[in-house]
């Protein structure tokens, strides 16, 4: 069973930085697409950052230019760098991966991020 454990949550100030990271049970060179989804208190997950095999990233326009997806194949983490963050950051982060199209396979639990204005 795959594995998917986020960190680096936690209460930030608007205009700091936050990495998150998303560690993986098993090589990223088994799936297809990896991806960061928010979940904003009383709103439906969200994907805003994603990445396949090739490398190839796509991003939310609302996070757009400062929101980095990225990954460590060796570490087997898959990353997410927020700079400058903003209040409507705020919420909960999770990872996700999967083979193939379609929905997505593997979940992470999420990380608590909370941005002070």
């Amino acid at each position: 069973q795959v594995q998917l454990v986020e960190s680096g949550g936690g209460l930030v100030q608007t205009g700091g930085s936050l990495r998150l990271s998303c560690a993986a049970s098993e090589s990223f060179s088994s799936f297809d697409m990896l991806g960061w989804y928010q979940q904003a208190p009383g709103k439906e997950r969200e994907l805003v950052a994603s990445m396949n095999i090739i490398g190839r990233t796509k991003y939310a326009d609302s996070v757009m230019f400062r929101f980095t997806i990225s990954r460590d194949n060796a570490k087997k983490t898959l990353n997410l760098q927020i700079d400058p963050v903003k209040p409507e950051d705020t919420g909960v982060y999770y990872c996700a991966a999967r083979r193939g199209r379609g929905t997505w396979d593997y979940w992470g639990r999420g990380t608590q991020v909370y941005v002070s204005s």
